[in-house]
């Protein structure tokens, strides 16, 4: 079975990294956060500026004159159902799709069937499908993510590893052994989800700035791992392939930010959403080159 491929820009240069913005990172901020306001153009244009490269989840076609590229994303629960959904995001002009498949309580052969058909519709349409590691999914633990590797390795992943740190508590014994386990997911990474969260919690803020941030261990523990997948990526990318890392700091409705009291006892987001994601794509970038320099040594 071939592999899924990675996105691509038509060009001859070097495999990169792309930044987006999943525009869920922008649901329901608080008034006092420094995003972007306006209309849709006016915002696209405004992420434009923030040097994000594109938008994952917003319209195409205002993306487009924006000059932004766009990704796009769905569920897929059963056979027969990818084949649709490719075309969809393809005929909508998205350059990549990222999936949530199944509920986590699929047999082997059911997650080979599924899957399968994914990568046979990806590359059947030639558009990319990346599988998501996520919560309450089949790709919910890193052994089983791993097994499936091993049984159809053209699969490939947007990593998104909150949902392993904070899920699998990946502090609670060595984290540097499931790095190691995880080798195999790593070498399949296609696109990125940024999220940072702690052994308690998904989704945490980080601090004003990359030197406050990397003081915490749970951060480093993110940036060794975006660097493992980035390295996979780069030994595998051909020219013109790009990794797209997308930042997805959610809202607190669906409990990702968390809320602490205010002075006047009002619950707050504890942090900007819009500021992390520009922190987030400034550690992107760092663990790139370190990834670059470890592929190269």
């Amino acid at each position: 079975m071939p592999d899924i491929r990675y996105t691509n820009d038509g060009s001859d240069a070097p495999p990169r990294l792309v930044p987006y913005l999943n525009l869920g990172n922008l649901t329901d901020l608080p008034d006092w956060s420094a995003a972007p306001r306006g209309s849709d153009a006016e915002v696209y244009a405004a992420i434009k500026a923030a040097g994000f490269e594109g938008v994952q989840g917003g319209d195409p076609a205002i993306a487009a004159a924006a000059d932004l590229g766009c990704a796009g994303g769905g569920r897929i629960n059963a056979v027969g159902e990818a084949d649709a959904l490719c075309r969809q995001l393809k005929d909508a002009g998205q350059v990549a799709g990222t999936l949530h498949v199944g509920w986590g309580l699929e047999d082997d052969d059911r997650v080979d069937a599924v899957v399968g058909d994914i990568i046979d519709a990806s590359v059947r349409h030639d558009m990319p499908l990346y599988i998501e590691t996520h919560r309450a999914t089949i790709t919910q633990d890193i052994w089983r993510s791993v097994k499936l590797t091993e049984r159809l390795p053209g699969v490939r992943f947007n990593g998104d590893f909150s949902h392993w740190y904070t899920g699998l508590e990946m502090r609670y014994g060595t984290v540097e052994l499931k790095c190691e386990y995880a080798a195999p997911v790593f070498e399949r990474v296609g696109f990125m989800h940024g999220r940072i969260g702690n052994s308690g919690c998904i989704q945490v803020d980080i601090g004003p700035d990359f030197s406050s941030a990397k003081g915490h261990a749970h951060v480093q523990h993110f940036m060794e791992m975006w660097t493992l997948a980035m390295a996979g990526f780069i030994r595998h990318a051909g020219p013109g392939d790009t990794l797209i890392f997308a930042p997805e700091l959610l809202q607190s409705s669906i409990n990702y930010a968390r809320v602490f009291p205010d002075a006047d006892g009002n619950p707050r987001e504890e942090g900007d959403r819009w500021q992390q994601a520009l922190l987030y794509v400034e550690i992107a970038s760092e663990c790139f080159e370190a990834a670059r320099e470890r592929v190269s040594s």
